[in-house]
């Protein structure tokens, strides 16, 4: 598994920095256990700091450590507080029962996703009866160039405002997944016209996606997609899919519209 990507804090406290960075590093390792020195060297830190940081952050129960005590992962009040963050979302109530129709009509898995930086955070899931994932995407993030729902967000936006969700290097997380920069844009163009993005197979192999923006809010932060497996796709099922993607996409936006007027949620 390679490392994930720590995204560095250029302001205020460094205490309070590190404590962010620390916690964002063990978050993205999912289920793989990290140790001291590896903390050490990804957070760019002596070994020393890390292990007391380590230990004061499993004291408070952010952290949590092996029987051996040498192996560390993301503790469970994090849950608790990405638990909070969901329950008060003003959007997210009123979005999933759309998903809940979304997957009783269609049976295939769709996601509620936002764009944070230059990454998607995954805040609702909705599986397919047809298959069983092994993990659950809520809380996930992923970089923003890597899946349609991601995409779609980025065509919403143009110049700077675009440029400041792109990171300088273009992760690949599969090998079809978009790393040039040129065919991004053009990606993004093609999505912004006809008003849908898709992902083939550049953030999970044997998987298409689709997705459209919700625009609630200008621009938009959210965006609902949905993945099938390419084994089971027909051009036609495609089209059905997208169509009602974008038909559920236009329903949400004019029911949350009146809820986001001049709403000051989002960060600019």
């Amino acid at each position: 598994m390679s490392e994930p990507a720590v995204r560095k804090i250029s302001s205020g406290v460094k205490s309070a920095a590190r404590t962010v960075e620390l916690l964002e590093y063990l978050a993205d390792r999912h289920d793989q256990p990290t140790r001291v020195r590896d903390v050490s060297v990804a957070l760019d830190m002596p070994r020393s700091s890390a292990h007391a940081l380590l230990r004061t952050l499993i004291a408070q129960g952010w952290v949590r450590c092996d029987e051996s005590g040498t192996l560390y992962s993301i503790g469970i009040r994090a849950l608790l507080v990405g638990t909070s963050y969901l329950d008060t979302d003003p959007y997210l109530p009123s979005i999933t029962p759309f998903l809940d129709e979304l997957r009783g009509v269609w049976d295939e898995t769709f996601h509620l996703g936002r764009l944070d930086g230059c990454d998607v955070v995954y805040l609702a899931t909705r599986e397919s009866r047809q298959y069983q994932r092994t993990t659950n995407r809520v809380g996930r993030r992923l970089p923003a160039h890597t899946t349609a729902l991601g995409k779609v967000l980025l065509a919403e936006r143009v110049g700077a405002e675009r440029d400041a969700h792109i990171p300088a290097e273009l992760v690949a997380l599969t090998p079809r997944t978009v790393t040039d920069r040129v065919a991004l844009e053009e990606a993004l163009e093609i999505a912004r016209i006809r008003g849908y993005a898709t992902d083939d197979e550049e953030n999970t192999t044997g998987v298409r996606c689709f997705a459209v923006p919700l625009r609630h809010c200008r621009p938009a932060q959210d965006a609902i997609s949905v993945s099938v497996p390419i084994a089971r796709l027909t051009p036609d099922r495609e089209a059905d899919l997208v169509e009602a993607l974008c038909a559920v996409g236009d329903k949400v936006s004019r029911v949350l519209r009146p809820v986001a007027n001049g709403d000051k949620w989002f960060a600019q």
